[in-house]
């Protein structure tokens, strides 16, 4: 097991540094106190975190949908780390590992099987309670033992911070049903839409296609598999032309687009997050062609199969257009909001 410079001594009141939102464009690069694990919790010393949609939200507007900022909010819910100190001592200081972020609420019937769907749970890096569920974007970071996925060997730390992001997009095609053999559309092609793309092509879809209001990253999605490519505004998709449809925008118009594009019984999954407010989408088209239309939230135990895929290849790498320091995160946050300059920003740590 490969190993990355551990530093496991900390004294009660010794500090380290951790990102914090405080509001609306202000994200603070700040002295914090280290914390000290728990029986059953497992600190790590963090190295690389992706800046995810969720976390633009909270540093551009202060909030993320109807979750709005009301304390310093350390952001981020997708890294890698390494083990600092696992007082069981059953992880070995600088063990890399990833981290399924969601702690999950109490059992719901008819839930079993989809815990990330009870109510009452919580994530890494979110608003949604209050006190706010403090994210990964620090350099020690306090995990219960179950959320840790203990890295293969030879899987780098950088495209490790993949993980929770990938879980994502396997989630949203596992939802869909067996895609091997049919024709997928992607509309979106951001860091979520580009891991859908791969998730299909590795389903085994026989054609996938991609459709972006820019170039850049329909040439990413290239890369990943996409053989069949939309610009918005200067090609057209045909109704009924494909089997399944990812909506990974969360734009009103694309939602109705889906619908339009999606053959007579398939499928639409809408991944995109979708404004919380009242929008214009037609749907009339659902009924006549008896469409499934399904909504993809997080994910379960996808985090698994995401790790395990990661470490087949370096296909995935290229999903990382940036690393930028976290004490450089004004930076980051910029780059990371520019879908013509980026796919996924990571800080490092």
């Amino acid at each position: 097991m490969s190993t990355v410079n551990p530093t496991h001594d900390h004294e009660e009141g010794a500090t380290m540094k951790a990102l914090a939102i405080h509001g609306r464009e202000d994200i603070r690069w700040e002295d914090r106190e280290v914390p000290q694990p728990a029986s059953g919790e497992v600190r790590l010393r963090v190295r690389y975190v992706g800046i995810c949609g969720s976390d633009l939200h909270y540093y551009f507007h202060g909030a993320n949908g109807e979750y709005t900022i009301r304390e310093p909010l350390t952001p981020g819910h997708e890294f890698s780390a390494v083990v600092d100190l696992d007082p069981s001592g059953r992880l070995a200081a600088g063990t890399p590992v990833t981290v399924h972020p969601a702690r999950y609420g109490a059992d719901v019937p008819g839930l079993e099987d989809r815990p990330h769907l009870r109510p009452g749970g919580d994530y890494f890096g979110s608003a949604a309670t209050m006190p706010h569920r403090q994210g990964g974007a620090a350099e020690y970071l306090i995990v219960e033992e179950h959320m840790i996925r203990v890295l293969p060997e030879g899987l780098p730390l950088e495209r490790a911070a993949l993980a929770e992001p990938l879980a994502v997009a396997l989630h949203a095609v596992n939802l869909a049903g067996d895609v091997s053999g049919k024709r997928v559309l992607v509309i979106g092609a951001g860091p979520i839409g580009l891991l859908v793309v791969s998730a299909a092509v590795h389903a085994g879809a026989a054609t996938v296609g991609a459709s972006d209001v820019r170039t850049e990253p329909l040439d990413r999605a290239t890369a990943l598999g996409a053989s069949e490519l939309v610009l918005v505004g200067r090609d057209s998709i045909a109704d009924e032309s494909y089997d399944v449809v990812f909506e990974c925008s969360g734009v009103p118009v694309s939602v109705t687009q889906a619908v339009r594009a999606a053959r007579r019984a398939g499928t639409v999954v809408q991944v995109g997050m979708l404004a919380d407010a009242e929008i214009g989408v037609n749907l009339a088209p659902m009924l006549a062609k008896e469409l499934t239309l399904r909504g993809a939230f997080r994910f379960s135990t996808e985090i698994d199969d995401a790790v395990a895929m990661l470490a087949e290849s370096d296909t995935l790498d290229s999903v990382i257009s940036h690393t930028i320091d976290a004490a450089d995160a004004v930076d980051a946050f910029r780059v990371a909001r520019d879908s013509s300059a980026s796919a996924k920003v990571l800080l490092r740590l």
